[in-house]
């Protein structure tokens, strides 16, 4: 009987349960860390409690990530639960977060590029979890710590302390960050604090092994006390979680009768390599309340501006007002059942106009419990949304820069590059060349109407019938510079 429970506590359609856990100290270039391979030795021992087939990989440098990775793919397969962690210095480019393994180079002011090539694409490991076609995919993230490559005496490489949310994830994934977006994480409380794990991963830890939560289940309660724990040192970190899964995950088990409670749990799966005895955890009183902090996205339109919010908890209203007074308005419904509530979800986003000055938004919502919580600050600053949104879809669309057309001769117009030219500081091209060595003139940026193209712009260039190809580097408003493209006929 116990072993058929424990088979029902599983989740559905799971074959195998499958966790990789990396932790970086030791790196040659940028500040070295102390406890990132305490924390994954911690969870991996945790995860092998829970019956996963755990993979510990320590102190990574590039190569090392990419071999690690691979084998993390082979041990998955379809219907399978894939536990990624990582402990170690993360960084945030432009939106995209990087895992920085231990010989990433010593970058500085307008080399982001060298962190790009030299570090590990978080999105990309969600990807090649899909490919694998896992049913659930959960990734933890201890990396928010301060900009590790910031040096006196030096400009540091452009980019945030801190990693930047994950909100568009894939069906069938969670993700849960050790702090929020510009927060840095704890490694210790004081100097007198000697738990070998951080401040994150003592606790999230400690959670994962109670019995009878599910995975939102242990994030709320890891983001609360997380919260509290470094408020009482008056420092801000709340962890986020972001949710796409399909079935509602108990990696302990759903919760025991008094009778099965006393049953011997089931034997865990042989891990594929020995890892560190968990150190004790000092149990945390829970508190009475949540702490949570909602994040905004803002996108720029032809109607003026589309802000889209975030709130990780399930949600019954969500009501918001510009500025300290006034009436707070209704966002309303969308028609959709929030399956963690069981009822209408709130809509989550609202409009603006397209001359909204800056200014503070204040927002709150109504908890499933029926209570009301903020309103929380969320600043708006139109010119610096205007640039990371544009700045976005130039990253995503990086294959249409630039088109061939042939009429009355060989033609390359650049009319994309010119509706996103907000984000962009100088465009440089290379005909036939590698080496984009022609300034492209470009319109000055209209914040009242961003993407028209003004009606005397030429927005293409005549090229010599013989031409073959074109290069491209763009440099963007924040001094950052692309990767060269290369576009053929």
């Amino acid at each position: 009987m116990a072993a058929v429970l424990v088979a029902l506590a599983a989740p559905a359609l799971a074959e195998k349960r499958v966790a990789l856990v990396v932790g970086n100290d030791n790196y040659r270039n940028v500040p070295k860390l102390q406890k990132a391979v305490n924390d994954a030795r911690t969870m991996g021992d945790t995860l092998k409690r829970l019956g996963f087939t755990v993979m510990v990989a320590e102190n990574q440098t590039r190569a090392a990530f990419s071999q690690t990775l691979l084998a993390f793919d082979q041990a998955v397969g379809p219907g399978d639960t894939a536990f990624f962690f990582y402990a170690g210095h993360g960084f945030e480019i432009s939106g995209q977060n990087f895992l920085l393994p231990t010989d990433v180079p010593p970058a500085t002011e307008g080399q982001e590029e060298l962190v790009r090539d030299a570090s590990v694409l978080a999105d990309r490991i969600i990807e090649r979890l899909q490919n694998r076609k896992v049913r659930t995919a959960i990734l933890v993230f201890d990396a928010c710590r301060n900009n590790p490559f910031e040096r006196q005496g030096t400009r540091a490489v452009a980019g945030g302390g801190g990693l930047a949310p994950m909100m568009q994830l894939p069906e069938g994934v969670f993700s849960i960050f050790s702090a929020g977006p510009r927060q840095t994480a704890l490694d210790r409380l004081s100097n007198n604090d000697d738990n070998p794990n951080s401040v994150f991963t003592r606790t999230f830890a400690r959670q994962l092994t109670e019995p009878g939560a599910n995975l939102v289940q242990v994030a709320q309660r890891t983001r609360r006390l997380v919260s509290e724990l470094a408020e009482t040192v008056r420092h801000k970190q709340i962890p986020v979680y972001f949710d796409q899964m399909v079935d509602d995950v108990f990696l302990n088990g759903l919760a025991k009768a008094p009778a099965e409670a006393a049953a011997p749990p089931a034997r865990p799966a042989e891990p594929l390599q020995q890892v560190a005895a968990l150190p004790p955890v000092q149990r945390l009183a829970p508190a009475n309340e949540s702490v949570n902090a909602p994040i905004a996205s803002f996108s720029r339109h032809n109607g003026g501006w589309s802000v889209v919010f975030s709130i990780a908890d399930p949600t019954l209203g969500i009501s918001w007002r510009i500025g300290e007074t006034g009436e707070f308005r209704e966002t309303g419904f969308i028609d959709t059942l929030d399956p963690r509530t069981r009822k209408r979800m709130p809509n989550p986003s609202i409009e603006l106009p397209a001359d909204a000055p800056a200014a503070t938004i204040q927002l709150r919502y109504v908890d499933a419990q029926g209570e009301l919580q903020g309103p929380f600050p969320i600043r708006f600053d139109p010119e610096a949304a205007l640039i990371r949104d544009q700045r976005k879809i130039l990253d995503m669309t990086a294959t249409s820069w630039l088109s061939f057309r042939e009429f009355n001769g060989l033609l390359v117009y650049y009319t994309h590059l010119m509706s996103y030219r907000c984000a962009i500081r100088e465009v440089r091209v290379g005909i036939d060349s590698a080496v984009p060595d022609k300034v492209l003139k470009m319109p000055p940026c209209d914040p009242r109407d961003p993407s028209a193209i003004p009606h005397a712009a030429q927005p293409y260039l005549k090229l010599a019938p013989a031409t073959k190809s074109v290069s491209v580097e763009l440099t963007y408003r924040d001094g950052s510079v692309s990767e060269i493209k290369s576009f053929r006929r």
